[in-house]
């Protein structure tokens, strides 16, 4: 349940020092605010794409800038892709290194290489950091994989490490809720949930709770 082939996050890191590209229906120049407006726009660099309904920018420069990007965000990245309202990308040393994304909710999915199973999730905030591999959900945020759910309020994915780390509040709808589905043992192998013991300290144990299918 919930693991990631390293591959992926490898490839991705390769993409990040290719060329940027950038292409849209229009561009504005706002010399008030000093901002660089284009109206559905795609940037992309390797196989990372952003499309965008519009996007903003202070300058054309990918050293060390911030692009806002908004309506029907779509992220593309190594076999999955990313869809929200708005997002702020961070780009350092002309690579994609944060994206800080808003939706009602902004959903993520992932397929793994050599398998079937799609990891979807969804959360009203995500933090994806691409060079760490990590992407942070927060805002009533989902994970789910194969028939299993994890749910809280805040979900750390580690793409590179395979793991989830799941925290809350404690209080009532905001504590971390788990939905397993059993295989048949004669069809596949004792399945492996990804939130590892040793990403489980005591405090989340006392913290955490177990749904069954029938709840």
């Amino acid at each position: 349940m919930f693991s990631v082939s390293p591959g992926a996050a490898n490839a991705q890191l390769s993409d990040l020092r290719l060329p940027i590209s950038l292409d849209a229906d229009s561009t504005d120049y706002d010399g008030k605010n000093s901002m660089l407006m284009f109206k559905n726009l795609r940037l992309s660099q390797g196989n990372i794409g952003i499309e965008a309904d519009e996007g903003r920018a202070s300058k054309l420069d990918f050293e060390d800038s911030v692009w806002r990007f908004s309506g029907n965000v779509r992220i593309d990245v190594e076999n999955g892709h990313i869809e929200c309202d708005s997002a702020d990308l961070q780009f350092l040393d002309h690579q994609l290194h944060f994206a800080d994304i808003e939706g009602s909710p902004a959903t993520f999915e992932l397929t793994r290489v050599g398998s079937e199973d799609t990891t979807y999730a969804e959360a009203g905030k995500l933090r994806y950091d691409l060079v760490a591999g990590t992407i942070e959900f927060s805002e009533n945020a989902m994970i789910t994989e194969g028939g299993n759910r994890i749910s809280s309020s805040f979900l750390v994915y580690n793409i590179t490490e395979q793991r989830i780390n799941a925290q809350s509040s404690g209080d009532g709808e905001n504590r971390v809720k788990i939905i397993y589905t059993p295989r048949d043992a004669a069809l596949a192998p004792e399945t492996n949930t990804d939130v590892a013991e040793d990403d489980v300290t005591d405090e989340e144990e006392t913290r955490g709770e177990v749904e069954d299918d029938d709840s």
